[in-house]
């Protein structure tokens, strides 16, 4: 399903069903430090009953189920829950996938422990969607919002790659992140305070491949551009690792969690 906001890319449609493949493949690319701070966090843990939105491919669901949650995810995109079910099937974990904008989820109230949104909250409506989650939340449930994102200023290998998503997409938003919190709305703070904040940056291993699928996959390339375009990009690009880069290398990345605790 297509998506489009003006303050996102320019207003140009994107539609994550369209790389689900590649995003699967891809993205599982969040660190092991990171699920364990969200496990010190409380976030997560067994006992709790763990909704997760924009899930995807349900990488957040999969790489915590081990921690003992019961979880559900949800995504608007039914190829990225076609995928998410069927990793989990194929990892025998018993996690529930529905397909909706997280805006028109119905749930029962009071019926999660927690909420987690993983590089996704700022494509959703929050007042229309925060009430909501509010609702569903037990009396001393949790909100957790997490971002991680490659900081290009820093990492040469980033910077050269971010650059040539932007030659293709120009209006493309997700370029030129920085080390930050995640910024938190004020339609968020009428339900919910700031528990915690945690932020750290880390290294991930990339190869040449590994590196590419994760560019194609991004909102500028494979979620927004047409095959051709893709194809012609995915051509500059690996010809710019074969110059720029060794086969295999790290790329700086930045991890940010705010955990809110809900009025």
């Amino acid at each position: 399903m297509e998506i489009a906001r003006n303050d996102i890319d320019g207003g140009k449609a994107f539609d994550w069903g369209r790389t689900s493949a590649v995003y699967a493949k891809y993205r599982d690319i969040y660190p092991r430090e990171m699920y364990e701070q969200l496990i010190k966090l409380g976030i997560g843990v067994k006992g709790q009953r763990v909704l997760d939105l924009g899930t995807g491919t349900g990488v957040i669901p999969r790489n915590m189920y081990r921690y003992g949650a019961e979880w559900t995810g949800v995504d608007i995109s039914e190829k990225q829950i076609a995928q998410a079910r069927l990793l989990a099937k194929n990892n025998n974990m018993d996690i529930t996938f529905l397909i909706s904008p997280v805006e028109d989820i119905d749930m029962s109230q009071g019926g999660f422990d927690v909420i987690t949104a993983c590089q996704c909250f700022w494509y959703f409506d929050h007042n229309k969607l925060v009430p909501k989650l509010h609702d569903m939340l037990k009396d001393d449930g949790k909100l957790a919002v997490i971002q991680m994102g490659w900081l290009p200023d820093e990492d040469r290998i980033a910077g050269l790659s971010e650059k040539l998503v932007l030659e293709y997409s120009p209006e493309w938003t997700g370029a030129g992140w920085t080390r930050q919190p995640v910024y938190i709305s004020n339609e968020v703070l009428e339900y919910f305070d700031i528990e915690e904040r945690v932020g750290f940056d880390i290294k991930l291993p990339f190869t040449r491949e590994s590196w590419n699928g994760r560019m194609k996959s991004c909102r500028g390339i494979g979620a927004s551009l047409s095959d051709s375009e893709i194809a012609a990009w995915e051509r500059e690009h690996r010809a710019l690792l074969i110059l720029t880069a060794p086969e295999e290398f790290e790329i700086l990345h930045h991890v940010a969690i705010a955990v809110l605790k809900k009025k």
